[in-house]
Order: C-alpha cells, then sequence, then structure tokens
C-alpha cells in the first residue's frame, strides 16, 4: 500500500554534483506531527514504500520511525530557501563553466570569426541570462511583477567610463523595446567589445550596488559570480561579430540546450613531422597576408604624408605673402602718421590771419586729414585682421608639423615590423627548406640501404653457391683418396 499525501508534494529540484546533475527527493509541505498521525492511521501489515528516488541501506522493521523521522528531516532542509539558492548557484556555475569552455575550444578549432547563428555562442549567451536572473528582485507593477537583468548592467557605465558607449549604442538601437532585449544586446557588444569579463569584475566587486537588485543570496552576491566572472577572461581569444539591427532580441526565449554537452568530440591525430611541415606552411602564409597588408597600409600613409607636405608648403608660401602684406601695411600706416603729424604742426604754427585767409587751404587740410585719419582705421583693422590669420596660419602649421611627425613615427614602427616580418619570412623559409633536404636525405638512405641490401642478398647467393662448389670438390677429394688408399693397400 502506498503512502499518499493529501496536500500537492513540490518539484524535484537539482543539487550540486561533480559530474550530471543529481534530482533531490521530494518534499511535503505539512508539519512533521501531521504526518506522524496519518501514518498512524495505517494498518500495521501494510509495507510502506519509499517517498524519495535516493537508494537507501535495508532497514528493519522495528526501525521504521527512526527512518521516517530522518526522512522528514531532510524534506525540512531540502525546503530551506538558502540550500535551493546554493544548488542552483553550483548549477548554474557548473553550466557557465562548460559553456565557456565549449565555446572556447569550437571556436578555436573552427578558426574564424563567429556570428549570431553559432549554437554554441547561443547557448552560452543563455547561460549567462540565466546567471543574472538568479535571486533578482521582481518590481512590482500594474500587470504583475518584473524581473529584468537591465537595470544592474547600466549600473557598469558609472563604474568603468568605457562601457558608456555600449550603452548608448544599446539606447539607440530602435528594434529593442524591452529591458530584456536591451540587456541581450549589451550582452553581446560587450562580447565583440572583449571587455565583458572587465565589466563583470567591476560590477561584482559593488555589492553595496547589486544590493537594490539581487537578494542576498544571488548569484552575483556570492562567490560563484566572481568565479563566472574570471572565467569569462577565456573569451578575450575569440573575435565576434554581431548584426543586431534585423535581430529580434526582446521575443527570444532563453532555453539551455544539454544535449551540447552530452557529446563526445573526436580528436583526430596526425603524424609529427606532416604536422610541423603543415604549421611551418601556414605559418609562412600568415606572414605572407600580413606583409601583404602591412606593406598596403605603409603605401598609403607614405601617400597621406606626400599630402601633408603638400599642403605645408603651400601654407608656407600663402604665410610668406601674409608677412609681406603685414609689412607693407605697417609702413604705409608710419607714413600716414608722419603726414598727420605735420600737418597738425602746421596748422598750429600759422597766424589768425593766415587762418582767416586761408580758411577754404585749412578745410581742405582738414577734409584731407579725416580722409587720412579713416585710411589709418582701415588699415589698423586690415592689420588686425592680417595678424590673427597668421597666428591661425602658424597653430595650423604647428598641427601639421606634429601630425607629421606622428605619422613619421607610425611610418618607421610599421617599417621596423615588415624587417621584422620579413625575417621572420626568411627563417621560416629556411626551416622549411632543411626539412624538405632532411626527407630529401632520407630517401637517398633509403635507397642506398635498398642497394646495398640487394647487393648483400647477392654476395650470400654466391657465397651458398660457392660453398655448394667447395662441398662438391671435398666430396670428390675424399672419394679419390680413398680410391689411392684402397690402390695402395
Amino acid at each position: 500500500m502506498e503512502l499518499q499525501d493529501t496536500e500537492e508534494s513540490a518539484a524535484p529540484r537539482e543539487a550540486p554534483a561533480c559530474g550530471s546533475p543529481v534530482f533531490l527527493y521530494p518534499g511535503a509541505r505539512r508539519r512533521p506531527q501531521q504526518r506522524r498521525e496519518e501514518r498512524q492511521q495505517l494498518p500495521n501489515d501494510s509495507e510502506p514504500q519509499p517517498l524519495f528516488p535516493i537508494p537507501l541501506p535495508p532497514v528493519k522493521k522495528h526501525s521504521w520511525e527512526d527512518l521516517t523521522e530522518l526522512v522528514e528531516q531532510m524534506r525540512d532542509d531540502t525546503e530551506d530557501p538558502n540550500y535551493l539558492m546554493a544548488n542552483e548557484r553550483m548549477n548554474l556555475m557548473n553550466m557557465a563553466k562548460l559553456s565557456i569552455k565549449g565555446l572556447i575550444e569550437s571556436a578555436l578549432n573552427l578558426g574564424r570569426t563567429l556570428d549570431s547563428d553559432y549554437a554554441p555562442l547561443q547557448q552560452f549567451f543563455v547561460v549567462m541570462e540565466h546567471c543574472l536572473k538568479h535571486g533578482l528582485k521582481g518590481k512590482k507593477t500594474f500587470l504583475g511583477q518584473n524581473k529584468s537583468f537591465w537595470g544592474p548592467l547600466e549600473l557598469v557605465e558609472k563604474l568603468v567610463p568605457e562601457a558608456s558607449e555600449i550603452t548608448a549604442s544599446v539606447k539607440d538601437l530602435p528594434g529593442l523595446k524591452t529591458p530584456v532585449g536591451r540587456g541581450r544586446a549589451w550582452l553581446r557588444l560587450a562580447l565583440m567589445q572583449k571587455k565583458l569579463s572587465e565589466y563583470m569584475k567591476a560590477l561584482i566587486n559593488r555589492k553595496d550596488l547589486l544590493g537594490e537588485f539581487y537578494e542576498a543570496n544571488a548569484l552575483m552576491m556570492e562567490e560563484e559570480g566572481a568565479i563566472i566572472a574570471g572565467l569569462l577572461v577565456g573569451l578575450n581569444v575569440i573575435d565576434a561579430n554581431f548584426c543586431m539591427k534585423g535581430e529580434d532580441l526582446d521575443s527570444q526565449v532563453g532555453v539551455i540546450d544539454f544535449s551540447m554537452y552530452l557529446k563526445d568530440g573526436s580528436i583526430s591525430k596526425c603524424s609529427e613531422g606532416d604536422g610541423q611541415i603543415t604549421a611551418i606552411l601556414d605559418q609562412k602564409n600568415y606572414v605572407e597576408e600580413l606583409n601583404r597588408q602591412l606593406s598596403a597600409t605603409v603605401n598609403n600613409l607614405q601617400a597621406k604624408v606626400d599630402a601633408f607636405e603638400k599642403s605645408n608648403t603651400k601654407l608656407t608660401e600663402e604665410l610668406a605673402v601674409a608677412n609681406n602684406r603685414i609689412i607693407t601695411l605697417q609702413e604705409e600706416m608710419e607714413r600716414v602718421k608722419e603726414e598727420s603729424s605735420y600737418i597738425l604742426e602746421s596748422n598750429r604754427k600759422g597766424n589768425k590771419q593766415d587762418r582767416t585767409a586761408d580758411g577754404q587751404s585749412l578745410s581742405e587740410v582738414r577734409k584731407h586729414l579725416k580722409e587720412e585719419t579713416q585710411l589709418r582705421l582701415d588699415v589698423e583693422k586690415e592689420l588686425e585682421v592680417q595678424i590673427g590669420m597668421r597666428q591661425e596660419m602658424e597653430l595650423a602649421m604647428k598641427m601639421l608639423e606634429k601630425d607629421v611627425c606622428e605619422k613619421q613615427d607610425a611610418l618607421v614602427a610599421l617599417r621596423q615590423q615588415v624587417d621584422d616580418l620579413r625575417t621572420l619570412k626568411h627563417d621560416l623559409a629556411l626551416k622549411l627548406q632543411s626539412s624538405d633536404i632532411a626527407g630529401k636525405q632520407k630517401s637517398d638512405l633509403n635507397s642506398r640501404l635498398e642497394e646495398k641490401t640487394n647487393q648483400m642478398a647477392a654476395t650470400i647467393k654466391q657465397l651458398e653457391q660457392s660453398e655448394k662448389d667447395l662441398v662438391k670438390q671435398a666430396k670428390t677429394l675424399n672419394s679419390t683418396a680413398s680410391k689411392l688408399i684402397q690402390k695402395h693397400y
């Protein structure tokens, strides 16, 4: 007869384990005293069945009450929220380890830039989303509780100023309408920038700020979060490229695919010599491609330097013309000052009679003086304009000279890199040549050994033939000797 509970039992929960997840026994929600009273009402000849899938050692009938009390205590322990949260943290950390390890291995074997359609990369983002949602406090709205990890990710730009570019880019994306979609886009941009580990470490170190969004026993508040942040450093070797304009990140369903981590990858092994030659050829091709790209970059920089030199020469000529114009205007202004001072002195020395007699000439002189004064003001304004232009030209010249110096330094560094790559290419070519020579020597040695073997076989045959001849001669000699002996006797 089976024991039946009147209330609904709890769903099985996962417990931390070294390998595959182990499911714990279901626990009832009733009090121990109530369960004891129900068991006392059962017949004595009934044999209770186990309530959990974990095998237990055989017990005697008289110890059944002790066993039920132990089971009740174990059920009460599993109902502890801290115990359940610890199991969930451990499971998420193990899943993150498997996801990161599998992603790095598959990406290195693939040897190309990853995109959003790559299945291990999608599963990695799903696992990261579950880690960020663990223990997240829900915000109450008129539609219910809303849990989103976009709030903690927005704090990163306050802790690391470099993350402000990612946050601004996410907010400017037109297709994102929910906080969950913004959080997913933020994770992808951080992985593209190869700073996801740095941002997560900065966020986990500020638990005083995370306390506003997470429970005290959440993954981001415990040491498992720091371990995951450390594991994310390995993803810096991966190159990823995402196009999120046409991707629907708001309505994606994040479900972990456990079948990806149950497959055993097969590793193909090649001979040591062939592997070394293949590696040398790959390095040679890579160096040649890098050398070609650097040569194109050097040519572009050289063209830019030539253009800057031409513009610098043109600005120098314009500056010389402006300086000559300024000198001419200064000389003209000095001449106008001398003429005006001479006219004023002549007017002061004149008598009153001369003034009345020469009133007409005085008015003309005054008119001429006004014209000269106006001309002087115009010349001064033009001089100020020319001085400002000269200062601007000098500033532009300094900036151009600084830019030219920087470009020349970059050009020298690139040339040094090209020289280093050429030497590396030469060394690789020598290694390849030496490996070819060694292969030829081995083949020659094999042919010589075969020839010597054939010669030794022929010599052995000759020796065997000569041995046979000697045996025949010995037999004939023995026969003749025996005949002579018989005749003698």
